[in-house]
C-alpha cells in the first residue's frame, strides 16, 4: 500500500487553518448585532473595526507571503494563528469601541491574514506540480467551510446564550489548531523528506529562504508588477470580488435579513447554505482553472454573481424562503470560485517564483474593497436604513468586472503553457 504524499496532509493543516480563520472572519456578521444591543455602539462604528480588518488582513498578503520567504512557512503559521488567538482572547475584555478597533480591526485582522491570503497560493504553488488548480480549489474553498460548519452554531450560542460563549468556541479551535501546526507542519518537501507532488525524484527542488528584507522584497514585485497591464485588471477585478463577497455579504447578509424579521439562526443558516455550495463550486472552478480560458471563466463568475446579487433585494421583500434559498445555492456556487483562476491567471503571468508575492498585492486590492463594502454597507444603511442599494451597486460593479477580465490578452494566458513575461 503507497504512502499518502505529504504534500496532501500538508494540504489538509493548511485547509484546516484556513477554516479556522474564515470562522474567525465570517462570524463578524454574527456579532454586529449583539455588539450594537449590549455596548450601544452604532453600526456603522463596529463595520468600521469590521471593515479595517479586511482592509489590513488583505494589505498584510504581499508582506506575508515575503516573511515565508525569509523565516519559513512553519513559523509564520505559528506566528499568525498565535496572534489571532491573542485577539480572539482579548475581546472578553473590550469595553469601548475603539477597543474593538484594536481588537478586531488590527490584531485579528492581521493575525488572519497569512492564512485568508498568500497561504493557499504558497502551499500549491511549493508543495505541488501536478494538481495545482485544485490544491488552489480546494484551499480556497475552505474559508467558506468554515462558515458551513459553524455559522448556525455561533448563532444559536449567541441567540440562546451570549456572544462571549461564541468566541470561547472560536478560541478553542483556534488552540488545538495552533497545537497542529507546531507538530506536523513543515516549512519545505524537502524538510519532510520528498518533493511537491507530481516533481520528477530526479529534480532537485530549488525551494530556500531568502536572506532579504521582506518589506523591499514585497515592495520589489509590487514595482515590478505595476508595469504589466495584466497585473491592473486583476487588482481592478478583484477589488470588485471583495465588495461583492466577504465585505458585503459576509458582513452585512445576517444584518440584512434581520431587517425583514428573518430570525439571526436562519439567516445564518442561509450563509452556511451558500458554504456547502461554494465549496462544491471553487473546489470544481480549479479544476476547471487547469483545463479551460481562464479569462472567460472570470467573465462568466462576476456575470452571474452579479446578477444573484439583484435578485437579492426582491427575494427579501418578497419574503420568500424558496427565492433566498435559490439566492444561496447560485450566488455560493460563485462566491469565492473566482479565486483559482485569478491564481492560475497571476501563476501564468509572473512565475511560480514571484507570483506568491504578486498575488498578495493582487489579494489587496480584493481586500480594500471588502473594507469599502464593509463599511460602506454599514453607512448606507445608516444613511437609507436599508442596505438595498448597496446589493444593487454590487451588481452593477460585478457587471464591470466582466469585462475587466476578458479584454486580457488571450496569448498571455494560454492555459497548460509555462509561458511568462520577463519582467526583469
Amino acid at each position: 500500500m503507497n504512502r499518502i504524499h505529504y504534500s496532501w496532509i500538508i494540504l489538509i493543516i493548511a485547509f484546516f487553518s484556513i477554516i479556522v480563520a474564515g470562522i474567525v472572519r465570517s462570524s463578524s456578521g454574527v456579532f454586529i448585532v449583539p455588539f450594537e444591543n449590549e455596548f450601544g455602539w452604532d453600526r456603522s462604528v463596529i463595520s468600521l473595526a469590521f471593515a479595517i480588518s479586511l482592509f489590513l488582513y488583505g494589505l498584510s498578503g504581499p508582506f506575508m507571503a515575503a516573511l515565508i520567504e525569509v523565516i519559513g512557512l512553519k513559523k509564520m503559521m505559528i506566528y499568525a494563528m498565535a496572534t489571532m488567538l491573542v485577539g480572539i482572547i482579548l475581546t472578553f475584555y473590550m469595553e469601548h469601541s475603539w477597543q474593538l478597533v484594536v481588537i478586531w480591526g488590527i490584531i485579528i485582522g492581521l493575525g488572519s491574514g497569512l492564512f485568508l491570503t498568500v497561504l493557499s497560493t504558497y502551499v500549491s504553488n511549493r508543495w505541488f506540480v501536478k494538481r495545482r488548480g485544485l490544491a488552489v480549489g480546494i484551499l480556497t474553498a475552505s474559508t467558506a467551510t468554515g462558515q458551513l460548519l459553524l455559522l448556525p452554531v455561533l448563532a444559536i450560542i449567541v441567540e440562546d446564550y451570549s456572544w462571549r460563549w461564541a468566541i470561547c468556541l472560536i478560541a478553542i479551535l483556534s488552540f488545538i489548531m495552533l497545537v497542529i501546526i507546531l507538530f506536523f507542519m513543515k516549512n519545505t518537501p524537502k524538510e519532510a523528506g520528498t518533493f511537491p507532488y507530481g516533481m520528477d525524484e530526479e529534480i532537485q527542488e530549488s525551494s530556500v529562504l531568502h536572506k532579504k528584507n521582506p518589506i523591499l522584497m514585497a515592495f520589489h514585485s509590487l514595482q515590478e508588477a505595476v508595469r504589466v497591464k495584466e497585473f491592473w485588471l486583476l487588482a481592478g477585478s478583484f477589488f470588485i470580488c471583495g465588495l461583492s463577497t466577504s465585505g458585503l455579504i459576509g458582513t452585512h447578509f445576517i444584518s440584512y435579513c434581520i431587517s425583514f424579521g428573518i430570525p439571526i439562526v436562519t439567516a445564518a443558516s442561509l450563509l452556511s447554505f451558500m458554504g456547502i455550495f461554494d465549496l462544491i463550486g471553487t473546489t470544481l472552478s480549479g479544476w476547471l482553472s487547469d483545463r479551460f480560458d481562464n479569462r472567460w471563466l472570470l467573465f462568466w463568475y462576476y456575470g452571474l454573481r452579479g446578477a444573484s446579487l439583484l435578485l437579492l433585494p426582491f427575494a427579501l421583500n418578497e419574503g420568500s424562503i424558496i427565492l433566498l434559498v435559490i439566492f444561496s445555492i447560485f450566488y455560493g456556487l460563485d462566491w469565492i470560485a473566482t479565486v483559482p483562476p485569478t491564481i492560475s491567471i497571476s501563476r501564468q503571468i509572473f512565475g511560480v517564483e514571484k507570483s506568491g508575492i504578486v498575488y498578495g498585492w493582487i489579494f489587496a486590492a480584493h481586500q480594500a474593497g471588502a473594507a469599502v463594502a464593509a463599511y460602506g454597507g454599514g453607512l448606507i444603511y445608516k444613511l437609507f436604513n436599508s442596505y438595498t442599494w448597496a446589493y444593487f451597486l454590487a451588481g452593477i460593479f460585478c457587471a464591470l468586472a466582466s469585462l475587466f477580465v476578458i479584454v486580457m490578452k488571450k496569448q498571455t494566458l494560454n492555459v497548460g503553457t509555462q509561458k511568462e513575461i520577463n519582467m526583469d
